[in-house]
Parts: C-alpha cells; sequence; structure tokens
C-alpha cells in the first residue's frame, strides 16, 4: 500500500462534500478519479476541490480499468451500494461506503461475502459513532459507573427538508436516518438487536412520501430492551441530530442531550419512597483517534490499510446495525415483532 492510496469516488451528490472536504482525504490520499451517471456532477467536485489531476467519468468498471485505484469511496445513494461495492472488489479495491450499507440484508449478505472472497476491507461510513461526545459515553458506561445497563431510549425529532431521492424514498426514516440511532445504541450498550416491534406511519403534514415517523422497541442481547422514537418530519422542539437518550442502568440512570450536555445520578440513600441521589459527572477523556465525524471513520480506514487492522465498522459488523433496520421494516410491514437475522 502506497504512502497516499489512490482513490476513486464513486457519487458525487452532496454527501460526497463531506468526503472532500475531509482532512484526510485532503492530506493522506490521492482522488484519482471521480464518478456519477451526471459526468457534469464528478467534473463539478474535480473543479470545486482542485482535483485537476482526477479523471472523471460516468461508468465506474471503465475508471477501475483506467487508473487502477487502490480505493473506492462510495458516495452513491442506497440502491447503488450494492452494485458499487462489488465491481470495486472485483477490481482489487478496498471499499469505504456510505450508510445504510445495502437496500436489501440479501445485497448486504452478498456484498460481505464478496469481500472476505476478495480478502479487501469494505467498511461503511456510520459519522455519528465518531463524535466525542458518544465516546465519553461509552467510555463512562464501560467502567460500570451505573452498573448493568438495562433499557435505553432515544428520541430524534427534526424537521429535514432535504428534496430531491429522499422525499419519494420508501420507509425513509427508518432506512435513511434510523441506522445511525440503532448502530450508536450499539456501540454504547455493547449489544446487538434479537427481536423487534415497530410501528411506522407518515403523519398529516409529512413533506415525504412514505414513513417519515416511527417508534421501534428492540430486544438485544444481554436482557437490555432499546427504544426508538423518531420523526423526520417534526418543526419545531428539534432534538440534536444525534438523539436525546435516557439510559438506565442496575445502579443509576444517565440522561444524554446527544451534544455536550449529561446529567448521570446514582442512588445515594435508600430512605423513602424514592430513593435520595447524586450526582456524577461524566469525564471528557475520550479516544480521540476514533471521533472526528466523516474524517473519523476515513482515517481509521486509512490506518487500517496501511498498517493493518480491522475498522470498526466492518462490513461483518455493521451488518447488524443494518439488520435492525431491516427488521424494523419487516416488522412495520408485517405488523408484528419479528426476530432480526444476518
Amino acid at each position: 500500500m502506497p504512502n497516499k492510496p489512490r482513490v476513486v469516488l464513486a457519487g458525487c451528490g452532496g454527501i460526497s462534500d463531506a468526503w472532500l472536504g475531509s482532512e484526510p482525504v485532503k492530506k493522506q490520499v490521492d482522488i484519482v478519479g471521480l464518478v456519477d451517471i451526471r459526468k457534469k456532477a464528478a467534473v463539478a467536485q474535480a473543479e470545486q476541490y482542485g482535483l485537476t489531476n482526477a479523471e472523471t467519468g460516468t461508468d465506474l468498471a471503465a475508471m477501475l480499468k483506467k487508473v487502477q485505484p487502490d480505493v473506492v469511496f462510495d458516495c452513491s445513494i442506497p440502491e447503488a451500494h450494492c452494485e458499487i461495492t462489488l465491481t470495486a472488489l472485483k477490481h482489487g479495491c478496498h471499499v469505504l461506503g456510505e450508510k445504510p450499507m445495502a437496500d436489501t440484508m440479501a445485497n448486504a449478505r452478498k456484498m460481505v461475502r464478496a469481500a472476505e472472497k476478495a480478502r479487501k476491507l469494505y467498511a461503511v461510513m456510520q459519522n455519528r459513532r465518531y463524535q466525542p461526545s458518544i465516546r465519553r459515553l461509552q467510555r463512562f458506561l464501560e467502567s460500570g459507573a451505573i452498573g448493568k445497563v438495562t433499557t435505553v431510549q432515544s428520541n430524534f425529532y427534526i424537521g429535514a427538508h432535504f428534496g430531491g431521492f429522499r422525499d419519494e424514498m420508501q420507509h425513509v426514516l427508518l432506512l435513511d436516518m434510523a441506522i445511525h440511532s440503532f448502530d450508536k445504541a450499539r456501540l454504547i450498550t455493547g449489544q446487538d438487536a434479537e427481536a423487534v416491534y415497530c410501528h411506522e406511519w407518515n403523519p398529516s403534514g409529512s413533506w415525504y412520501k412514505h414513513g417519515a415517523s416511527a417508534v421501534a422497541m428492540f430486544e438485544m442481547t444481554n436482557d437490555i430492551v432499546y427504544t426508538y422514537q423518531g420523526s423526520w418530519c417534526s418543526e419545531g422542539c428539534n432534538t440534536s441530530w444525534e438523539d436525546d437518550w435516557h439510559i438506565i442502568g442496575e445502579r443509576g440512570s444517565i440522561q444524554w442531550d446527544g451534544g455536550e450536555t449529561f446529567r448521570c445520578e446514582v442512588p445515594k440513600g435508600k430512605t423513602g419512597l424514592i430513593h435520595t441521589q447524586r450526582e456524577r459527572k461524566v469525564p471528557k477523556g475520550y479516544p480521540k483517534q476514533l471521533t472526528g465525524g466523516h474524517a473519523g471513520p476515513i482515517a481509521e480506514f486509512i490506518r487500517c490499510m496501511q498498517n493493518g487492522g480491522t475498522p470498526e465498522t466492518i462490513c461483518t459488523d455493521n451488518i447488524k446495525s443494518l439488520a435492525m433496520v431491516h427488521g424494523a421494516v419487516r416488522s412495520a410491514t408485517q405488523k408484528r415483532r419479528v426476530h432480526i437475522t444476518l
């Protein structure tokens, strides 16, 4: 692996700005090609980011054959992830792709098998688990500060006016955004989902075509119950993009607003109907190499390519977060509790 891996970026829509503008991409890789079904989109990104030596085109396979990169960054829409990943792996490239990993579990399994057969890294962009605050929370919970975690709830209420493909998407909240919440629940608990019951609806006044709101209750390993409530057409009183969290342990509870505000209380005394509580501070320390938004997983992926190791969001792990999404969709569609299957 060269000091600066050669990269082709596939998909030059809005999300590609978060990749091309990140420090690891600016300093640690060479973008040698940009591909999009709209040639002018690829050309525009090359011009905007000063990629004067990068090739542009509409055919990924032809681009890979021409420039022979080490890596493909997949910034396409979910329905294209499988084809792009399989094409990249077939041409001997590592792949780091946008979330969600795939549009179906069948495609996700196909992608995992292809990566294992090719013996290449394939990881998924879960930028929201690379925020400093959630790493503080993860470390605090791992310390046993509130004992064994038993119950987790996250609330997500944002009125997001994207326009474009999301407005027409089926199960838009679950497929395009809830993956972040579900992945974060796995991160902070260290557990995986076994079953789910989900109700999904599109409220009156929604500007989305389908599924802008949902409630899901997951049965996790180690007897944890995780409940998600969310809406992407909630005007006013919004939460942060990182959700609003309430975590209950055997010896205390934590509230986290998704930003810098934590509130932790543990029992101080055992008198009266409701025991008195004392506050505990959540330490500010966190592993800095696992933070940075989009920059965090990109930098980690590059380190693993060059030095060995496994990215935290490697496909064999991230498929467990995707399974929560598709389990929730299946439950909402069938209107029943379903088991989570990989």
